[in-house]
């Protein structure tokens, strides 16, 4: 029997199944008035337009589900009031440690009926200056102050006020500050091997140079059909990647990480792409471990599927872009990866610029556009803004553009050098310490400490009480320090190292206590199964920033005891 013959045989099989069908059918409803089968047919139209909506929305079922039993669960009586309970007392210790005032503090909740003088000013600021107990200055924080070098702040404090009162939202009342953004763009462009058609636009922090490539990605995807645009990246990506997701209503996807390197999982990345696939997301590096996710290999990826391809540097762009320049070899991070379309970098971190400057890149102008947002039939006028903001503080930009004028090419390289110096001999040292041990190989400046002998939080609690202020980080539980030009200087990473191994050595002599303190809380954040608990603790905190009330633990008694938000001064 040829080919054809055995295809004749199966179609007949087919032809008789669907007659045997459409009898059986007709059988059921041979007994039914037209309305009836009208009516069942409707109700089954909507029933399953509804099972699908039901079904298949963008937050799982299994999520959903498991968000309604915790609802109903702290609905019960006895259940529902011990857990508020806890969550007040979680509420309360941060409050304590956010918001306490210095004996005879108190807040200003109405505008001065007459108006303070100068001199008044500059005395109350130095005032509420006295409430800073974190050694930033001596080089005892990780990360969130990058250099704070006094004659490039009274640099930067003069450009400011050169430009205080400009705005590059009106570009033909300053023109000065459109030229700086220009130039600031293009200098970044050149730093990441942009080609001449390469663009971008300044952004207030990488968060918001984040959101601008995200939302350029799912307008281009709505553009080419896909009506539910999801984003992958791995676990380690940014937080700002998940606030992008939410507000543009995209799906992020997170891909996991290899266990041992701590890079994102290329054939994971690879099975998670899809038709709804609007971008992929490597970081150079990481923020939690400080690792560069291998983006030759997803750029690849990108290619084959002719998926736009984001990586966000915005932690250590101004240093990777150095480090083949200061002695340190990487594999391709930038436009040099032909499949990369867009890159986020902050000039506010090891950029040495003030807060609030960021760059988002772009490898062609064609994706920028859709960065942009223009509502032409306005009354005020046709309304056109590259970014989120409206008004922009020019004053920043043109602090940025002084910044990158008056440190230079041999400046960065020489920074770079430093800080990278520093962060490899800190790390050698961790790892010689015996009960903890370093994710993966950081090459970067940021190093991350784990254990699998004790709670590492414990330690984290410890160092608090030395002044220390590290970044606690969960799923792995761990702790890192992000270094920057302050502990570059003499004696800060060997006095780190030495306060490691003595409260690693008392630790171990007990490796199984528990933990308290924040550290408490950092762990049992972790394991808690109900993650709106955590949501709730979360604004609870952010509540606590805007409030102007003295706590009535406060009332009674004031300490002077360390408890900041990253560990206890209670010592393990």
């Amino acid at each position: 029997m040829d080919y054809w013959s055995a295809l004749k045989v199966y179609k007949e099989m087919l032809l008789l199944y669907c007659e045997e069908a459409k009898n059986y059918v007709n059988s059921q409803c041979a007994d039914l008035e037209p309305w009836q089968i009208i009516v069942a047919t409707l109700l089954l139209t909507l029933g399953t337009v509804w099972a699908k909506g039901f079904l298949f929305q963008q937050e799982s079922l299994t999520s959903r589900m498991k968000k309604q039993c915790f609802r109903l669960i702290r609905k019960i009586p006895f259940i529902g009031t011990s857990i508020q309970k806890q969550l007040n007392k979680a509420l309360d210790d941060m409050s304590m440690s956010l918001c306490t005032l210095k004996e005879g503090m108190s807040y200003t909740k109405l505008l001065p009926a007459q108006g303070l003088s100068q001199k008044q000013v500059l005395d109350s600021i130095r005032q509420y200056q006295t409430l800073n107990e974190v050694q930033w200055t001596k080089g005892k924080v990780s990360g969130a102050v990058y250099w704070g070098d006094e004659k490039l702040t009274e640099l930067l404090v003069k450009v400011y006020g050169e430009f205080a009162w400009s705005n590059p939202l009106h570009p033909d009342i300053f023109p000065g500050v459109r030229k700086m953004e220009a130039e600031v763009v293009r200098m970044t462009c050149s730093l990441f091997n942009g080609g001449p058609d390469s663009c971008g636009t300044v952004t207030s922090g990488g968060t918001e140079s984040i959101l601008m490539a995200c939302k350029a990605y799912r307008d281009l995807a709505y553009e080419r059909g896909i009506k539910y645009p999801e984003i992958i990246a791995p676990v380690s990506v940014h937080a700002a990647f998940d606030k992008a997701a939410h507000y543009f209503g995209m799906k992020l996807i997170h891909v996991p990480l290899d266990k041992k390197t701590m890079k994102a999982d290329v054939k994971a990345m690879k099975r998670a792409i899809s038709k709804n696939t609007a971008m992929l997301v490597c970081s150079a590096p990481q923020f939690p471990h400080g690792i560069i996710d291998p983006i030759v290999e997803v750029g690849k990826l990108a290619e084959k599927y002719n998926i736009p391809f984001h990586v966000d540097a915005c932690l250590g762009g101004f240093l990777i872009v150095f480090m083949e320049k200061a002695g340190f070899k990487l594999e391709p991070f930038d436009f040099r990866v032909k499949s990369v379309t867009s890159i986020s970098a902050d000039t506010h971190k090891y950029g040495y610029a003030p807060k609030g400057s960021s760059v988002v890149l772009y490898s062609d102008k064609k994706y920028r556009h859709y960065q942009y947002f223009v509502a032409p039939d306005w009354q005020g006028g046709i309304y056109a803004s590259p970014s989120m903001a409206g008004s922009r503080p020019g004053g920043i930009i043109a602090a940025c553009w002084a910044t990158m004028m008056h440190m230079g090419e041999n400046g960065y390289v020489d920074a770079t050098r430093k800080v990278i110096q520093t962060a490899r001999t800190i790390a050698a040292g961790i790892r010689k310490i015996e009960g903890v041990f370093v994710f993966g190989n950081p090459e970067v400046s940021v190093v991350a400490i784990g254990s699998n002998v004790f709670d590492i939080f414990r330690l984290s609690n410890a160092l608090t009480s030395k002044g220390w202020n590290l970044n606690t980080l969960q799923f792995p539980s761990s702790i890192h320090i992000c270094v920057t030009m302050l502990h570059t200087n003499p004696g800060v990473a060997e006095h780190f190292i030495n306060d490691v191994k003595e409260e690693v050595a008392i630790i171990m002599r007990n490796p199984q206590e528990k933990t308290t303190g924040m550290g408490a809380i950092y762990g049992m954040a972790q394991s808690i199964p109900d993650r709106s608990m955590v949501t709730e603790i979360s604004c609870g905190f952010l509540d606590c920033l805007y409030s102007t009330e003295v706590s009535k633990v406060q009332n009674n008694h004031h300490t002077s005891k360390k408890n900041h938000m990253n560990g206890s001064s209670k010592t393990h």
